[in-house]
């Protein structure tokens, strides 16, 4: 059990160092885009809408995204560029970075420690299951790039 209350102290540190760092680049982004020749455009009223519903809902959506793989660090950025208040984001950085360092101190050790193991008594068993997981995450990721890159109204067929 200390085990895990360190790792998930040492992980909580890095999650909210790294996401709020990532909120004050955001802000810092913002910042200068509101003093560039971007002004303009992100005065419009469409945005100035989008920037006060983020500020006031954006909360919710900060906390949960520690639970998605990926889309946390656009959240935190797009909190921090569109200014969401300090008292509405680090109660959703404290609660989601807590939520995800206890998620990778006890399942991410767990993985760990069974891989170890087999690696260590089966090295054949191991080597062909990181084989297979990473050519799973390789063919999921070619499947939807060329999904994402076929046109909507566009079919595949074979024309040979």
């Amino acid at each position: 059990m200390d085990r895990i209350a360190l790792t998930a102290g040492a992980l909580y540190v890095i999650v909210l160092l790294r996401a709020g760092g990532t909120f004050a680049v955001g802000w810092l982004a913002g910042a200068g885009a509101r003093r560039s020749r971007f002004a303009g455009r992100i005065s419009s009223a469409k945005f100035l809408r989008a920037e006060r519903a983020i500020q006031r809902w954006g909360a919710p959506v900060v906390a949960v995204s520690f639970l998605t793989v990926g889309f946390q660090t656009a959240a935190n950025f797009l909190a921090g560029s569109m200014r969401m208040p300090l008292p509405r984001y680090l109660p959703a950085l404290f609660v989601g970075g807590a939520a995800w360092a206890l998620i990778y101190a006890t399942v991410g050790l767990s993985v760990l420690e069974v891989l170890g193991r087999l690696f260590a008594e089966q090295t054949a068993l191991g080597v062909s299951a990181v084989a297979i997981l990473l050519l799973s995450v390789c063919g999921v990721v070619v499947y939807r790039r060329r999904g994402a890159a076929r046109p909507s109204g566009e079919t595949v067929t074979d024309e040979s």
